[in-house]
């Protein structure tokens, strides 16, 4: 009784107690450089591929973009999945959360319908200039395509920073690789049964206290710890989607 909108008492010990667990910081290291390194990579090579396809002069577009949205209907499934991904050497690794997501097919397909709304008169003028594709790519579609780019961009961020599952398939038994959102799943699930060996090492640390360590506020303090950092950047970001939806075609 007599709790209303604030609580009875401000305290942050639940998050002292969960940070006090150093793989906790190992964890948020390794979510922060997949989800950075990621983000990156595939943005850049997923734009890459987009533009290619997207030029009318190149005979293979046709077949490459289908073979793209085959991938969208037919699954290979997880089994086939997982041995793949063992023969290629990427279990116990890190490159496991970047390569085998680095160009996916519905980002593809959106990066291509915006450049090719884009006027040719761009290309046409710097190949006549001397540009190369590669230049071109570079220093003409790129900065053209900021807006869509930086869409993709939050959607494979917000993917990578949300993802755990690979983490158990893959890396579960390196404690090194666990993400924060895999950290976030074992506390959810330790939380849930009071008999659960975090939520035991929890308890002896507040023993002798008069804080209290309960499975509610372990998850609650777990899920702010993982939302933050996406609640931070989403507003930077949110600005290119107001310029998107502006950016006009150009006059001739």
């Amino acid at each position: 009784g007599g709790i209303h909108l604030w609580p009875r008492k401000f305290t942050l010990y639940n998050y002292q107690t969960l940070l006090s667990r150093s793989q906790i910081f190992r964890a948020s290291f390794v979510s922060v450089s997949r989800t950075v390194l990621s983000t990156v990579l595939c943005t850049f090579s997923t734009a890459m591929v987009a533009y290619t396809i997207s030029r009318k002069e190149f005979i293979l577009r046709r077949f490459i973009s289908f073979i793209y949205v085959l991938t969208m209907y037919i699954d290979g499934g997880l089994v086939p999945t997982y041995f793949l991904i063992r023969s290629l050497g990427l279990t116990n690794s890190f490159w496991v959360y970047v390569l085998p997501g680095l160009v996916s097919a519905f980002n593809l397909i959106v990066i291509r319908t915006y450049i090719g709304g884009l006027s040719d008169s761009f290309i046409e003028s710097a190949r006549i200039d001397g540009a190369g594709e590669f230049t071109i790519f570079i220093r003409i579609i790129l900065p053209l395509c900021k807006p869509v780019l930086a869409t993709i961009a939050l959607f494979i961020a917000v993917d990578n920073w949300n993802a755990w599952f690979d983490t158990f398939l893959y890396n579960s038994a390196n404690p090194q690789l666990s993400t924060l959102q895999y950290e976030l799943m074992k506390v959810l699930q330790s939380a849930n049964t009071m008999s659960g060996s975090l939520l035991q090492a929890l308890s002896r640390a507040a023993a002798g206290t008069t804080n209290t360590v309960t499975p509610r506020a372990i998850r609650a303090t777990m899920t702010v710890i993982v939302s933050v950092p996406i609640i931070i950047i989403y507003p930077f970001l949110q600005k290119y989607f107001v310029h998107g939806l502006t950016l006009g075609g150009i006059k001739e």
